[in-house]
């Protein structure tokens, strides 16, 4: 199965991103901030990871460059969602997929995700 990381520290972004995720069939595994989703990453190889910008212990931009660093990491697709800061994301741009502005339309990260990855494999 695909599976794709989500990290945020709004439980409520991080939950519609999972339901819709998971609506159309990925597994999603979710941190709460960019210290958890190295860890997770690490420990579960997602094929893409959506982050958020600011957030506690680790921002999206460091854990991003952490990812970049380990040689699982250098091709994984990253998307990025901010607020005031994705002008700063956009300035690093090579580092991301893709880059959503908050508030940002669901369907289009969806849509995004499908378009780096693919559909998700149906379960054998």
């Amino acid at each position: 199965m695909t599976t794709i990381l989500v990290v945020d520290d709004e439980f409520l972004i991080a939950n519609v991103l999972t339901f819709a995720l998971e609506d159309e069939g990925f597994m999603v595994v979710r941190a709460s901030n960019g210290r958890k989703g190295l860890e997770v990453f690490q420990r579960d190889h997602p094929s893409l990871v959506i982050t958020d910008f600011m957030m506690p212990a680790m921002n999206g931009l460091e854990m991003t460059r952490a990812i970049r660093e380990l040689p699982e990491g250098r091709a994984v697709p990253i998307i990025l969602m901010s607020g005031a800061q994705a002008e700063i994301a956009r300035q690093h741009g090579q580092m991301f997929a893709a880059v959503f502005d908050k508030p940002f339309v669901l369907s289009k990260i969806v849509e995004a995700v499908i378009t780096l990855i693919g559909r998700p494999d149906p379960e054998v």
